[in-house]
């Protein structure tokens, strides 16, 4: 096995402050900004520095200790020993002095550990810990100042760095702690232990309990501070240098604190040895100085504030890093999709898997998770949205979706859908409510889903509303099976033709837009059969809408009365409004109980009649069509001005192209005015008498006010009234509803 220190010789030769990289054994720079390895002046100011300033007088001698050859020493599985001697020995001095009481988690410790790698560390530096123990033992004993074998213990380690010598005094100080705790912890059941324990008066002084629980309940708090200040210095050694240099604020303001923790963490470690020397040799004596514990206490508190300051700025060195790294991330994202690939398993993995997520799908047929691999080389739909997809959109597309299934040869059916649901956890933090919605949301989608929305990092919920427009309103982006973008937003394709448009692109959009006509199929398509039966039945057809319920009466019966004196079948349909709400219920209700027309019950249908409507504008706005030189756009803009109007309006129509419309009070008045254009229902037909009446009944006077619901990149900076050709003046209209 590797060997955790790449060179074991030392030196103890004193070297000047190095301003350049340093070599690493083999060969190579050690330029890693976290190494610690070279410090500057501490004269860097950051916020909440008072706990590091106050302390910094011995910085000049401190630093003509640090002399780095440049090896290193992997310190994690050193610090694994260390932990593990400070959580098996005995918390309290409760547990020492009833016979047979060990530590709560002696009888645990993780055998599963690889302990041959840290016996491998012990190995290379086990001259090193031996020595500072004897060091530890010898000073500590003797009442030597602190401050005097702080500096020797920093002279002995002069050619490690920081974290090295922070580590490996710990482990030696754990050495002298732990020798200390396992003779006190079975002399009342081990006849050497007893014997060791008698010689070094342990018994007599744990008698004392009371006495003693401040002074072990100091030792502890200060060990403790002691092993996270250590952590936290291994962290910023850890740090990855290629997101990370020694010229950002935190990080360069940490290289310059370390050694000053690094020096009281060690005296901290001188502290306690001292504390357990007196006890093991000074029996009662020891005991009757109160000043100890307080003294312990003063030296937690000096190296908590150490450890909060360098964490703070721990924190800002992790927030750099993990902006840098969605930065690359997002960037890697906005490259892959520009590139062609053998099939789509990168991109997908991307998007839907950053974590490595071994399931990331929930398979909604089955309810399993499942692997990416159902989606290699096949169309893929990503439905984006937020936790607030109205159920109506999933009721259609869920239709839809299922009918593609019932034919599974064919090649409309030839694709996948794939909730891509995104969260932003800065702006939306993660509730139970929420989790309920998104569990819901997910039991009702047949198609795959992302298991759940945590695993979607920030650069992808970045690159799906910079790149892919995605607000608010769901899209559905489609990408060929190599991955390709074949449509940033299939969502009007899916809710004007179904699976027709497969595979999505924009050839097959203009296709298909180039065998349409402006005629009744077009408008109902997919929503009611009943219309087509009328359709090919011959009738007269007069789809209506608004929230009148007045003119609502009045246009009903005054349209059947004209169309029974004209001898003509007519089926009157009543389409709401977009976006129904109870209004639209309850006229719907009146218009049950009074036997006034036809109507959809369900206002899903009233709802997928308009949002098709708006689908064909936001088509025809993308492949840049305008009502300047597009006729169903026209027609489309027309239908769009009825439904933001405050009236009711009317179309008429007759087969598969004829059709007259107009708003709610023109159309009544033509029907009211019957006996003035009756004579041309013989020589023109009902529809062209109605359509010539309407016309005339036209004046050049009018207010109309058309709402588009708002999709990001396809609302145009001009538009032209339907009606007469002239741009409309624009507004912004915010609007809640809540019926």
């Amino acid at each position: 096995m590797e060997p955790l220190i790449k060179q074991t010789p030392t030196s103890s030769k004193q070297t000047p402050l190095s301003t350049g990289p340093l070599p690493r054994p083999g060969g190579g720079l050690m330029n890693s900004p976290l190494s610690f390895q070279l410090q500057q002046p501490l004269n860097v100011q950051t916020p909440n520095t008072q706990a590091i300033a106050n302390v910094q007088a011995p910085l000049v001698p401190i630093q003509a200790t640090h002399s780095p050859d440049g090896f290193e020493v992997d310190v994690k599985p050193l610090l694994h020993i260390v932990e593990d001697i400070f959580i098996h020995s005995a918390p309290t001095v409760d547990a020492i002095v009833s016979p047979g009481v060990l530590h709560g988690n002696a009888e645990t410790l993780d055998h599963e550990r690889t302990y041959q790698t840290n016996i491998d560390v012990v190995d290379s530096i086990a001259y090193l810990i031996d020595k500072l123990t004897c060091e530890l033992a010898c000073r500590c004993s003797g009442g030597g100042d602190a401050h005097s074998t702080t500096m020797s213990i920093l002279n002995t380690l002069s050619s490690h760095s920081w974290d090295s010598k922070l580590m490996i005094a710990l482990a030696a100080f754990a050495v002298k702690y732990g020798e200390f705790w396992l003779v006190a912890q079975t002399y009342n059941t081990n006849n050497l232990a007893k014997s060791v324990a008698i010689l070094k008066q342990l018994p007599e002084i744990l008698e004392r309990s009371s006495s003693l629980k401040p002074r072990f309940e100091a030792i502890r708090n200060l060990i403790k501070a002691m092993v996270d200040i250590t952590k936290c210095i291994i962290n910023f050694r850890d740090l990855p240098a290629h997101y990370i240099t020694i010229d950002v604020p935190a990080l360069s303001a940490a290289t310059s604190h370390v050694p000053i923790a690094v020096y009281w963490t060690i005296r901290g470690m001188v502290a306690c040895a001292t504390q357990i020397a007196g006890l093991s040799g000074m029996g009662h004596e020891f005991l009757i100085s109160t000043t100890e514990s307080w003294e312990l206490s003063s030296m937690t508190h000096k190296i908590n504030n150490m450890h909060s300051h360098l964490q703070g700025l721990l924190e800002s060195c992790f927030k750099y890093i993990a902006e840098k790294k969605h930065v690359e991330a997002y960037q890697n994202l906005i490259h892959m999709v520009e590139i062609s690939h053998i099939d789509n398993m990168r991109v997908l993995k991307a998007l839907l898997n950053p974590k490595d997520d071994p399931l990331p799908l929930l398979d909604g047929a089955s309810k399993r998770r499942v692997n990416l691999e159902g989606l290699r080389r096949k169309y893929v739909l990503l439905l984006i949205s937020d936790l607030d997809i109205a159920l109506e959109e999933l009721s259609i597309l869920e239709q839809i979706y299922n009918e593609s299934r019932m034919h599974p040869s064919r090649t409309d059916s030839q694709y996948e859908v794939v909730w891509l649901p995104i969260i932003d956890p800065v702006a939306t933090p993660w509730t139970d409510a929420k989790q309920k919605q998104f569990e819901m949301l997910q039991s009702n989608m047949p198609w795959y889903t992302v298991h759940h929305p945590s695993q979607i990092d920030q650069p992808v919920i970045k690159f799906t509303k910079a790149v892919w427009h995605f607000t608010k309103k769901p899209i559905l982006v489609v990408l060929d099976p190599q991955a390709r973008v074949a449509s940033p937003n299939a969502l009007h394709m899916m809710w004007i033709w179904g699976t027709l448009a497969f595979p999505f692109t924009t050839a097959r959009e203009e296709a298909l837009w180039k065998e349409e006509s402006w005629r009744l199929e077009l408008l109902v398509d997919g929503i009611d059969p009943t219309i087509l039966n009328w359709i090919s039945e011959g009738r007269y057809i007069c789809l209506y809408g608004g929230e009148d319920i007045e003119w609502i009466r009045k246009f009903t019966n005054t349209a059947k009365a004209v169309a029974q004196a004209s001898g003509i079948e007519l089926a009157l349909l009543y389409v709401g409004k977009s976006n129904p709400k109870d209004r639209v219920r309850r006229i719907i209700n009146t218009i049950n109980a009074e036997k006034l027309s036809h109507c959809w019950q369900d206002l899903t249908l009233v709802w997928y009649f308009w949002v098709r409507i708006e689908s064909m504008w936001h088509s025809k706005t993308q492949l840049g069509r305008s009502p300047e030189n597009d006729t169903i756009m026209q027609q489309i803009m027309a239908m769009l001005s009825f439904d933001g109007s405050e009236g009711g309006w009317a179309l008429l129509s007759r087969g598969s192209g004829e059709m007259t419309k107009a708003k709610g009070p023109l159309f009544l008045t033509a029907m009211s005015d019957y006996t003035a254009w009756k004579e041309d229902v013989n020589t023109k037909g009902f529809l062209q008498a109605v359509h010539d009446y309407l016309k005339g009944l036209h004046t050049p006077h009018h207010c109309n006010r058309l709402v588009l619901p708002g999709f990001a990149g396809t609302i145009p900076e001009n538009i032209v009234c339907a009606e007469c050709g002239r741009p409309m003046e624009k507004f912004f209209m915010y609007q809640c509803c809540d019926e």
